[in-house]
């Protein structure tokens, strides 16, 4: 394909930035930085997806992803997952870029290419799910995780303030499909750090306006933003977790899961040590060592999805040394 025809497609493809301003979402905005910070990332998520679908070849794409700043490149990263699995689910000729990706350049961030997946699961016909539905038994569930994120994010009215839930969710298509649910709420809670705008006091009341069954998949969401993408100070945090309340043990896992993101990706930053100290007691290395020995192996589903076993061997593990929250 020429290089004129793949910027065509790039230009047809990528959404507008001003899709993802505070502004033009009606989300909360905190402060100009909190503002800044949300703005950036989405910014960086839509130059992360158009750098995979007007690239040449993978290498070409990891190239001009490498040069982001660490503390935004993850986004990137998943914005180009969403990308080439948006090429995947079309009908275009090719397949298997997804795939290839995760086993390529996309390897050291395993956590968001699943997650970007979701979000073309969001945008593509039900009936094209198959063709990009994610292979790894345990971490699949992070696509509907970024399905939940995406839906919150865009369909903010029916998903957050109607609350509405899917009541058969069609995906994956056996008897785990009733954990459906749960997946896609926990990126509903990484949703609402972004329309509460960082803003712990608004995060919470959003967390708490859903029904009590909701909250410790919102709240793992909510611990996995404030932890990954940031935007709010230790005093900021700590009422977070004052907030949490008995669900302090899924805000921690959403931390560790945010902490494990950007410690096998090579990219952490400074706020990601300070959430992980702050909300589990542990540094990123530390956290990260709990997800990698908790990690299942082999994946079997039982009762509980392998997933759902895992997340909450994590929580516990993580929250048993997190500091009681400050009044």
């Amino acid at each position: 394909m020429s290089a004129s025809w793949r910027a065509v497609r790039r230009r047809l493809m990528t959404p507008s930035h001003n899709e993802t301003k505070l502004s033009t979402r009606g989300f909360h905005a905190k402060s100009p930085e909190a503002r800044e910070t949300l703005e950036t990332v989405g910014a960086t998520f839509l130059d992360g997806y158009a750098f995979a679908v007007e690239a040449r070849d993978q290498d070409e794409a990891h190239q001009r992803l490498e040069r982001i700043p660490v503390r935004f490149r993850g986004f990137a990263y998943e914005g180009a997952a969403m990308g080439l699995a948006m090429l995947d689910g079309l009908p275009i000729p090719g397949n298997g870029r997804i795939s290839a990706f995760l086993a390529g350049h996309g390897a050291p961030h395993g956590y968001m290419v699943h997650v970007g997946v979701g979000w073309a699961m969001a945008r593509l016909p039900r009936f094209r799910w198959t063709s990009i539905a994610p292979a790894d038994p345990l971490l699949r569930w992070l696509a509907l995780d970024g399905y939940g994120f995406h839906q919150a994010y865009f369909r903010t009215q029916r998903y957050v303030r109607e609350q509405y839930r899917d009541p058969s969710f069609p995906w994956p298509g056996d008897e785990t499909r009733r954990y459906a649910g749960h997946a896609v709420d926990q990126g509903i809670g990484r949703a609402l750090w972004f329309i509460g705008g960082t803003d712990p006091a608004v995060v919470a009341d959003l967390v708490d306006s859903f029904a009590a069954n909701r909250r410790a998949d919102l709240y793992s969401g909510v611990g996995l933003a404030a932890c990954y993408a940031g935007g709010a100070g230790e005093a900021e945090l700590l009422y977070l977790l004052e907030r949490a309340g008995h669900y302090r043990p899924q805000l921690a896992q959403g931390v560790a899961f945010a902490s494990t993101t950007r410690v096998e990706s090579g990219l952490l930053t400074p706020h990601t040590e300070m959430a992980a100290q702050l909300l589990c007691g542990m540094s990123p290395q530390q956290v990260t060592e709990v997800c990698s020995r908790a990690r299942p192996d082999p994946v079997v589903d039982g009762r509980l999805t392998a997933y759902e076993a895992w997340r909450r061997e994590i929580a516990e593990r993580v929250s048993s040394d997190a500091p009681e929250a400050r009044a």
